[in-house]
């Protein structure tokens, strides 16, 4: 089990499952938090040089998810939207898109989990907020925040390397494959169940 947990962690650790990352990182289901942060600090502190080029793609992976879950809240619509997001942060959600621009939203991608983005993204696309705008102004934050992580990381790379050869980080490995496991699983259920509940009028 612990073998098949490290290999799966080991297949985001690659250019291809960084991009795949950031596509769960942004979806309505997959659960992981702080999961693109690490791998993105784990392969700066293993290649310095190519920080920036992992930024890069953890950026294309986040925006193609983002995308995605946006169209999702578009087609639901405001009142469908409530099946998949909990009342309370629904309402924090619209409140601050009601008040603010679609950069000023597209900057709170710089705050990590648990911050609930995910929440955000839906409600931005159930509130046609402007895609032109939002999109560009999400990208650009998303790429500052893991350039700034993989730079951390790029510099510090011995420490973090040493670190990650010790039994602490095996054991941190498999808790957070099982977590992902356990909380996708979790997710997938409560969408689908919210996918199925009628839109409350």
């Amino acid at each position: 089990m612990r073998s098949l947990l490290n290999s799966l962690f080991s297949y985001f650790l690659t250019p291809a499952g960084l991009v795949l990352l950031g596509v769960l990182d942004s979806s309505v289901v997959f659960f992981l938090p702080l999961g693109i942060d690490v791998v993105i600090v784990i392969l700066s502190a293993r290649e310095p040089d190519l920080f920036w080029v992992y930024a890069l793609l953890a950026t294309t992976g986040s925006m193609a998810g983002a995308m995605a879950t946006y169209w999702l809240g578009r087609k639901v619509g405001e009142h469908g939207i409530a099946r998949f997001v909990p009342r309370a942060t629904l309402r924090r959600a619209q409140s601050r898109i009601g008040r603010s621009a679609a950069y000023t939203i597209a900057a709170l991608g710089a705050i990590p989990p648990p911050f609930p983005f995910t929440a955000f993204l839906l409600t931005s696309g159930a509130c046609r907020l402007n895609p032109w705008s939002f999109f560009p102004a999400l990208a650009l934050v998303r790429f500052a925040r893991f350039l700034a992580e993989g730079g951390l990381a790029a510099y510090y790379g011995g420490g973090i390397l040493a670190w990650m050869r010790s039994p602490l980080f095996t054991g941190i490995v498999v808790a957070l494959s099982v977590l992902a496991i356990v909380g996708t699983i979790v997710s997938g259920i409560a969408v689908y169940r919210a996918a199925r509940r009628p839109a409350a009028p």
